[in-house]
């Protein structure tokens, strides 16, 4: 009962899925609790990931006859997942674009971080990383039929959802504390148990991903989210000798990206 507690503050923190009323209150809240809620992101992912995958095959279906259907359906499955995240990871992507895309220290790029206005380079972030989304999510839909594209891009949105607890297990948090806004969930690094909860949400992705035949597509999958992890771990130890909240949300961005590109790329090989 307790791990439904931590997954459903996990639920409140990282999606717009409504815990209110007696289910808040059952739920309960203490900065302890939101911390350990942060194992069960990937388990938020399912719930994205499903949502993704019914708009995905839905209007894949309904407009199969289309030759913009591809297309079409990968927009509104990312205006979809938008709205059921409030957009949350990507905002973390602009904020981090906006602190690191100069040469600030890392005291004035915190700061920038924080600041809520969104500059030049969270823009071009945020643009770049939503037109490629679509893109990359329409590929996967012309190479395979609706409901298996529907299973991949789903479970590429729990997987993404993993990164992000290594780089809370490998990096301090350097955030502002008086500003931050995930200090209970970042503010110390993840233990080994949190970790093992997050790769037990995982397991369903990886044997999913087995079924669809295709013997090169989950170590492509693997290999994409294992190196872009390692690289931004090493970028951000560079370039703020830690991470912040912010950082997460790139980290799932970055991961979500680079495995959808590996599927194009696997899967584009059998055409």
């Amino acid at each position: 009962m307790q791990a439904l507690r931590h997954f459903l503050l996990a639920v409140q923190f990282f999606s717009r899925i409504p815990v209110t009323g007696r289910l808040a209150a059952w739920a309960g809240w203490s900065p302890e609790l939101q911390r350990q809620s942060a194992a069960h992101l990937p388990g938020v992912g399912w719930l994205v990931g499903l949502w993704a995958g019914l708009l995905l095959a839905g209007t894949g279906w309904a407009l199969q006859s289309n030759p913009w259907m591809p297309l079409m359906a990968a927009a509104i499955a990312t205006l979809g997942t938008l709205w059921l995240t409030g957009g949350f990871h990507e905002d973390g992507l602009a904020d981090v674009a906006d602190g690191l895309g100069g040469m600030a220290p890392p005291e004035r790029a915190l700061e920038i971080m924080k600041d809520s206005r969104v500059g030049a380079y969270g823009v071009m972030a945020l643009v770049m990383a939503l037109l490629t989304k679509v893109a990359l999510t329409a590929g996967v839909l012309a190479a395979l039929r609706p409901v298996p594209a529907a299973l991949l891009v789903g479970c590429v949105h729990v997987l993404s959802r993993f990164a992000p607890l290594a780089l809370m297990r490998h990096l301090p948090h350097v955030g502002l504390a008086a500003t931050s806004k995930t200090l209970h969930i970042a503010g110390r690094q993840l233990d080994g148990k949190g970790l093992l909860v997050g790769a037990a949400w995982c397991l369903p992705a990886l044997l999913l991903l087995c079924r669809l035949h295709d013997p090169y597509l989950l170590p492509g999958l693997l290999i994409a989210a294992v190196a872009t992890t390692w690289l931004l771990q090493r970028w951000l130890r560079q370039r703020l000798g830690g991470m912040t909240g912010d950082c997460l949300g790139a980290c799932q961005q970055f991961n979500e990206l680079a495995m959808l590109l590996a599927a194009v790329v696997t899967l584009g090989r059998l055409s």
